[in-house]
């Protein structure tokens, strides 16, 4: 297996092995109906912008910004293996509402579907050390042009990256992820400066309890601060569009533990980055 290097961080990421393992299963097709919440490109409170990676590549993103003018903590939001589709605009604008200025960087260079094949097909072809340390790195530097403390939060394949994130890009402060952790070997706790928080799904068949206890063990052996949370509840408890009969079987949105588990990250984020 080929092991994809990054020159200025050092990364090794096992990229075959690390898709097999994050091949989340998630909602095929935009729910509608009970719990289905409209986020129409329209409606949203953002607009695309251009920035530069630390590579001096450019790369775009969508920014939500809060309605106050006025300074404001920044945090990326990393996007599921969708692409930069509706519901990750949601999440960035539900951001924005609570004062946050959102960036989501696009990962896929444009291209977001809503079948299980493609997503998958679009995974596989991404590079997860260079998203990681490119991509995710430039999106919070362009925030910290205009932020004094940036965040980042990911939902399953962007739960992974913003483990990743957190071990190679110096600048972030603190950072959540919701049902993503890449494989263990690849995260050098040791090199984790910041706050942790975690969301998990305990029937979760994507990212299994034994993974999150061998991760939590892993932070805590590091002197990693770390705050996890558990939730009964099934992969993606947190996706507005993982309901109804399209949704993917081992997948269900739970309104309740989603609104909990939103309350703690804006809690968290509240401490360390305002």
């Amino acid at each position: 297996m080929a092991c994809i290097p990054d020159a200025e961080r050092g990364v090794q990421v096992d990229s075959k092995e690390m898709r097999k393992r994050l091949s989340c299963r998630l909602p095929a097709q935009p729910a509608s109906g009970a719990g289905a919440i409209d986020l129409d490109q329209e409606n949203t409170m953002g607009s695309t912008v251009t920035f530069k990676r630390p590579d001096g590549q450019q790369l775009s993103g969508y920014l939500a910004q809060p309605a106050q003018p006025g300074p404001a903590p920044g945090v990326v939001v990393i996007q599921e293996w969708w692409g930069l589709n509706d519901q990750i605009r949601g999440v960035a604008d539900r951001l924005a509402h609570a004062g946050y200025l959102a960036l989501v960087p696009d990962l896929y260079r444009g291209k977001k579907t809503v079948e299980e094949e493609e997503a998958h097909h679009l995974m596989t072809a991404l590079n997860f050390a260079d998203a990681a340390t490119q991509d995710v790195r430039g999106a919070v530097q362009y925030l910290k042009t205009r932020a004094a403390q940036v965040g980042a939060v990911g939902f399953c394949m962007g739960g992974a990256l913003t483990l990743l994130a957190a071990v190679n890009v110096p600048e972030l402060d603190a950072a959540v992820t919701w049902y993503g952790c890449p494989p263990l070997e690849y995260i050098d706790a040791g090199k984790i400066r910041i706050p942790l928080q975690g969301h998990w799904a305990t029937q979760d068949e994507h990212f299994k309890p034994e993974q999150i206890e061998g991760l939590a063990a892993k932070l805590a052996q590091a002197g990693v601060q770390h705050d996890f949370h558990h939730y009964l509840a099934r992969h993606a408890f947190g996706n507005e569009q993982a309901v109804g009969e399209g949704r993917i079987a081992s997948t269900q949105y739970d309104p309740v533990w989603a609104q909990r588990a939103w309350d703690r990250t804006f809690t968290f984020f509240g401490r360390h980055l305002r």
